[in-house]
């Protein structure tokens, strides 16, 4: 099963971007590694409303038009498509220090230059800036990735505090989920 629709029923975006993350009207959040369903980048951009913006920034580009397409059916104006590598520092074309807020969302599990994904969300976000980190439990589960893919809840939050975040929440994101909410100091 595909992550993107195992992330729809498994996970309330709502939920972890407007209590858990905090995103309010007037907002810049960008959602890295957004995929091609918008799950996050949708609820965020409305959220942020009209005063706000929205960075959904993917490597694929057929992830982003697929974000852009369900935008549009929403009348949401306030996405932007960023085309980029986020393993790559400084690569994603987003002002630096501009965003309230960063995701990554089921991304790190995909990546091994994870260093370089919480670098280039320390890079674009604000002083007191928060990232919302969620992904899966090392656990078995009846579908998801390997094992042997998953970093554990404690693996996350020795590699983020190290570039300087601090934990302000530690929570079940959903049944196959752990999330943190890391501010940028």
């Amino acid at each position: 099963m595909r992550t993107e629709i195992v992330t729809a029923k498994l996970l309330n975006p709502e939920d972890l971007l407007a209590d858990k993350l905090g995103v309010k009207s007037g907002q810049q959040v960008g959602d890295l590694g957004c995929g091609g369903a918008g799950y996050f980048s949708l609820p965020a951009a409305r959220l942020v409303g009209p005063n706000g913006k929205v960075y959904a920034v993917d490597v694929l580009k057929s992830a982003l038009a697929g974000v852009l397409s369900k935008a549009k059916l929403e009348n949401l104006l306030n996405i932007e498509a960023v085309w980029s590598d986020l393993e790559k520092v400084g690569a994603t074309k987003v002002v630096p220090e501009s965003l309230d807020h960063a995701l990554l969302v089921n991304i790190l599990f995909q990546s091994r230059q994870n260093e370089s994904l919480v670098q280039e969300a320390r890079r674009l976000l604000c002083a007191g800036g928060r990232l919302l980190v969620v992904d899966w439990k090392v656990a078995t589960t009846p579908f998801g990735p390997p094992l042997a893919n998953r970093l554990s809840a404690e693996a996350v939050k020795q590699l983020v505090s190290q570039f300087d975040f601090t934990v302000e929440k530690e929570f079940e994101a959903g049944p196959y989920h752990y999330g943190f909410v890391f501010v940028k100091q």
